[in-house]
């Protein structure tokens, strides 16, 4: 499979104020391009040619391919990156299949509170993430490119916290960034597409 840089599903300002337009376009524009472009020659000839995204992710990070973890599963979590996030999301009301498992694991604010701190304590780059394992929310977090594809859970919805994703705009308040994203800026209809 070639990976191939998806076209953003809106205008470049359309997340503004709380993701500026000149983050998007180094993000997607530079950042994400460059981990299809070092992922394609990666693949070029290997054991993971021809297989499925989630496959490669799952069999690289296996194999300990750290070259392939980091730049074909920086493509996936990207992929999701941009449809996870929409113009006026965000809020606090979530579609009813996933509110029933909010509710399971302690309500929205635990939830909200938990993949908040997920991303701030997640030392240098990586992901924060809300996933499925065994039928039970769960909030984890990643190092670089990694994902939850590689640890045996299904991803709902994952925050980029490597520091391209916001010094434009919020400098070293990483913090502040991830209350802004998740309070305003999160596709809910995403993450249950994503619950299949």
């Amino acid at each position: 499979m070639t990976l191939k840089l998806p076209d953003l599903p809106y205008a470049y300002d359309a997340l503004a104020p709380y993701m500026s337009a000149e983050t998007l376009q180094f993000h997607h524009d530079k950042h994400h391009q460059a981990y299809v472009d070092n992922g394609n020659k990666l693949l070029a000839g290997s054991k993971y040619e021809g297989k499925s995204l989630e496959d490669i992710c799952k069999e690289a990070f296996a194999d300990k391919n750290a070259g392939i973890v980091n730049n074909v599963g920086q493509h996936y979590n990207h992929l999701h990156f941009w449809q996870w996030m929409k113009k006026g999301g965000g809020g606090k009301k979530l579609p009813a299949k996933l509110e029933k498992l909010a509710d399971g694991y302690g309500g929205f604010d635990k939830l909200r509170a938990d993949f908040i701190n997920a991303g701030v304590t997640q030392f240098g780059s990586g992901w924060a993430w809300l996933v499925l394992k065994d039928g039970k929310l769960e909030v984890t977090k990643t190092p670089n490119g990694e994902n939850p594809l590689m640890h045996g859970a299904k991803p709902l919805l994952g925050c980029d916290v490597w520091e391209h994703s916001y010094y434009i705009d919020y400098r070293n308040a990483r913090p502040k960034y991830l209350e802004a994203w998740f309070d305003n800026l999160v596709n809910w209809e995403h993450v249950e597409k994503m619950m299949g």
